[in-house]
């Protein structure tokens, strides 16, 4: 199956905006996460397991457990402080 992963804040300066990725079908986020891992260096760094990086699928938030569907968007993104 194919998603999208969308980048945003400082992951998207460092990875880019987006990009299409294959995976097998009933993959979940956090595979989706460590595949991601193996694509650069830089992949490698910014999506470590010990920052903290926040995910949601289909613009919903979710934690890594969520399963993948065909088409499906996902976003990955720093957390955000407000002041």
């Amino acid at each position: 199956m194919q998603v999208n992963v969308r980048y945003f804040a400082s992951l998207r300066e460092a990875l880019g905006p987006q990009e299409p990725v294959v995976l097998p079908a009933g993959s979940t986020v956090g595979q989706l996460r460590a595949l991601l891992q193996d694509r650069s260096p830089a992949h490698a760094e910014r999506l470590d397991r010990d920052r903290a990086v926040r995910a949601a699928l289909n613009q919903q938030m979710c934690d890594e457990t969520a399963v993948l569907t065909d088409g499906a968007e996902v976003a990955f993104f720093p957390p955000v402080t407000g002041g």
